[in-house]
């Protein structure tokens, strides 16, 4: 078994530098260096994946002169218009070892096709599509984000650092009807009733809010594309190539050309294309459960004849990767969602994730409570599946910590816990929740680079020390699978010490963590899990010890300790 997984070392100067986003890598070797080209093959799990959420128009913009396209020229509500956001910045940071320096080995991006050229009202004030789940054409990427080169580049910067990268995809809906934008035709979309939520017909067969169109994916009936695409197409000089590719489609899988089977094969394109990793599923529970599983069986494939073509890209033998988005499920329902007249397993279609929406409220718990609660659950009713596990998100006007007043808290709680976990753009850096804004625009601020940079004031402490904080934790969990996908097992109740022990058929990994310790002189009983003798590093303090006695001391001025073997 590979026991060894990384080594890793700790310098302060490394740290401060690791936290400026526009320095360069340090010369010393610590945890928040880019180490990408060490990390083995087989260290990776989706059962302990840190997955990294953000807006792709939000994060960074990497190039103004795509600020504005298709005359989108008319003054949104706060936060609810382009802002700039792009490949090409995300492409920046991940070059840059922001991503790597966080521990994050996924990155999950909103949807990048094509959005509607206009706006609506939601009640809200102006709004346009930055947030890219109002699709106007599934085939093409929105010159907002960028380009298709680009968007290769994107990615193949992500996989050169041992990153994979998540598209956000969305079959239920298209964008909104604007006075720029023309109507699918009524075989592809419902435009009521709206949906009442008190069953499953009543979530599943209606549209989601006013004036959304809903795609009719109970159809098996066959549909022409519509016209406004075909003319489209035409112009921009691909029709007789996307003609060509559907035929072929249609004809190898045996499909019938309904709505949901033309979504899917545009969808499955992009893993051909550029080796995207995995699928988060937008509107779950609003689709019938069916649909997931033949979007599943193409990605499979899809993944695998891009893994085949090329293969000196391939990052490990992990297979294509689906986590959904089930509103309100929770993990405690283990595999099945209740939509209150049935239960229904959306894991059995293909999703070896869904996020977890009662996390947010577990962390209001003790830290024993939640990581046992999460351990057995993931060993009993969520056994070979997993959670995605979340303080904040781009939609929940409920998270943990909205004012953003225990972000180290939050993070130790996030990052320890058993699971797949889902870090949304600046839960790290303690970025605003209530910006001046109305309803999930408040929540959809641009990333906080000039606090990090200028080292903010937050609370008692600064960004750079909240950000430090989630690197330590995020370093840990990367090179230790057992974090997340091991067996939890508490040591000692005071001082609080638990342990986390993993194996598979490829590895076995196993830490020892101590929280809420003395400031100073420690000692950390290690429960049986390393040997006497044994050389453990603290990923917390940087500092190496040796097992004597079935203990460990330790003299930092941190209350947490992080043991593994390095």
């Amino acid at each position: 078994m590979n026991k060894t997984l990384r080594t890793l070392g700790f310098s302060l100067v490394g740290l401060l530098l690791a936290c400026s986003p526009d320095s360069q890598k340090p010369a010393t070797a610590d945890p928040t260096a880019d180490t990408s080209e060490a990390t083995p093959k087989s260290n990776f799990t989706w059962d302990n994946a840190t997955v990294y959420f953000l807006l792709t128009d939000r994060f960074a913009n990497g190039d103004t002169s795509n600020d504005v396209n298709f005359e989108r020229t008319g003054t949104p509500a706060p936060l609810r218009g382009f802002q700039g956001g792009d490949f090409k910045g995300i492409t920046q940071k991940i070059k840059e070892g922001y991503f790597n320096k966080l521990g994050v080995n996924a990155i999950w991006m909103t949807p990048f096709v094509e959005q509607i050229k206009g706006s609506v009202d939601e009640g809200t004030g102006t709004s346009f599509g930055f947030h890219g789940y109002w699709t106007r054409d599934w085939t093409a990427i929105d010159p907002n984000f960028g380009t298709e080169e680009e968007l290769a580049e994107l990615i193949q910067a992500a996989h050169d650092n041992g990153i994979r990268i998540v598209m956000d995809v969305v079959i239920n809906h298209t964008g909104p009807v604007t006075n720029r934008d023309s109507q699918w035709p009524d075989e592809w979309v419902r435009t009521g009733p709206q949906c009442q939520f008190r069953d499953l017909e009543s979530t599943v067969t209606c549209t989601l809010v006013k004036n959304l169109p809903d795609i009719r994916t109970e159809s098996n009936e066959p549909v022409e594309l519509p016209p406004f695409l075909v003319e489209k197409w035409k112009k921009e000089g691909r029709y007789e190539q996307e003609i060509q590719e559907l035929d072929a489609f249609f004809e190898q899988t045996g499909f019938p050309r309904s709505p949901r089977h033309y979504i899917i094969k545009w969808l499955v394109d992009y893993i051909k294309k550029y080796g995207i990793d995995g699928f988060r599923v937008d509107t779950v529970k609003h689709t019938e459960d069916y649909v997931w599983g033949e979007l599943w069986q193409e990605a499979v494939k899809a993944f695998q004849a891009w893994k085949t073509a090329n293969p000196a890209a391939v990052l490990d033998d992990n297979e294509f990767y689906m986590v959904g988005e089930v509103y309100n499920y929770g993990i405690s329902g283990g595999l099945d969602f209740d939509y209150g007249d049935q239960k229904v397993d959306f894991f059995k279609d293909g999703f070896k994730s869904m996020i977890n929406f009662e996390f947010k409220y577990d962390a209001n718990n003790d830290y024993e409570t939640i990581f046992t609660k999460y351990s057995d659950l993931l060993k009993t009713k969520m056994s070979g599946k997993t959670v995605l596990n979340y303080i904040s998100s781009h939609d929940d006007g409920g998270p943990f910590d909205l004012k953003r007043e225990r972000p180290i808290e939050a993070g130790t709680k996030l990052l320890l816990c058993p699971g797949g976990v889902q870090i949304y753009y600046g839960d790290e850096t303690a970025r605003t929740l209530t910006a001046v804004a109305q309803g999930d625009a408040t929540l959809r601020a641009p990333m906080n680079w000039d606090a990090i940079a200028n080292n903010e004031k937050h609370n008692d402490t600064t960004v750079r020390d909240v950000l430090a904080h989630w690197q330590k934790l995020g370093q840990f969990r990367k090179a230790h699978p057992s974090v997340g996908a091991g067996v939890h097992e508490r040591i000692s109740e005071a001082p609080y010490i638990f342990k986390r022990t993993y194996q598979s058929e490829k590895m076995e990994d196993q830490v020892v963590v101590g929280l809420d310790l003395p400031a100073g002189a420690k000692t950390l009983t290690v429960g049986g899990t390393f040997e006497d003798g044994a050389a453990l590093m603290d990923y917390y303090s940087g500092q190496t010890v040796t097992v004597e006695n079935g203990e460990v001391k330790i003299d930092s001025p941190g209350t947490l300790v992080l043991l593994g073997q390095p």
